[in-house]
């Protein structure tokens, strides 16, 4: 099974992209963040002629979350955190992984920029109300995935230049405590458990020449809990779609699960 993490940052402006992205790749389930459309206007047709059902929590203009599978996603939900703002940054869901009873945790964390704003303290609470709830979530459930755009930049050595990113909401170090909070519940940051100290990245800014000059930052990740790490066989960041014509300043992160 391949499981996709990509935010795409506007559904319907890159739907040619995903497409040919699916043709070349032929994942099982896509997490989609950034999709920046309601429901309704979500492409699903184009997504069902290729063999997918759409799961979607949209919204207009901005935010934004879906999945789409090639086999149903049981027990559907949008409200695994109650957001202040009523923003739409969560779907969840579960499969079957091995008979394991696998919930899948698809999330748009708010970027937090600039940190002397409420931007900022919404990203803080928000984070500190989904740490909890992962945390209880773990009680009920050892079987969790949860991926997508984080805007968490983990360690140093996940940005092109840290020194620039330092107070920055997206590498300070309150908000990098947060991200350690996750893992010390059970969870682990696959791409580190497969990579040790590899440098890659899964975003490059689309100005000042970002992508061709490799100045790029990794804070999109899959983070998974310790009884599904046997069932694990590799990650990949792709990076052929940044590439693209087109693109989305993020590119696909795949994992593959036996």
């Amino acid at each position: 099974m391949k499981i996709i993490s990509w935010n795409v940052n506007s559904v319907r402006a890159r739907i040619e992209n995903i497409l040919d992205y699916i043709k070349e790749t032929n994942p099982d389930i896509i997490f989609l963040q950034e999709i920046k459309t309601q429901n309704e206007n979500f492409p699903s047709e184009a997504f069902k002629n290729k063999g997918y059902n759409s799961y979607v929590f949209g919204q207009k203009s901005y935010n934004g979350v879906a999945f789409l599978s090639k086999t149903k996603i049981e027990n559907i939900k949008n409200d695994f955190i109650r957001d202040k703002l009523k923003q739409s940054r969560i779907i969840t869901g579960e499969i079957l992984i091995d008979k394991k009873k696998t919930k899948l945790i698809n999330i748009y964390v708010p970027n937090g920029n600039p940190v002397d704003t409420e931007k900022y303290e919404y990203k803080k609470s928000w984070l500190t109300s989904f740490i909890k709830k992962v945390k209880k979530e773990l009680t009920i459930n050892s079987n969790l995935i949860i991926s997508g755009d984080f805007n968490i930049i983990p360690e140093e050595i996940d940005v092109y230049d840290f020194k620039r990113y330092e107070n920055d909401a997206l590498f300070k170090l309150e908000i990098r405590k947060k991200y350690r909070e996750l893992i010390n519940l059970g969870l682990n940051d696959i791409y580190r458990y497969f990579n040790g100290s590899k440098q890659e990245y899964t975003f490059w800014d689309y100005f000042a020449g970002s992508w061709q000059k490799n100045y790029g930052m990794r804070i999109d990740h899959f983070l998974v809990s310790s009884n599904l790490l046997e069932n694990l066989r590799s990650i990949n960041i792709n990076k052929k779609p940044r590439s693209k014509v087109k693109p989305s300043d993020h590119t696909p992160i795949e994992l593959e699960i036996n």
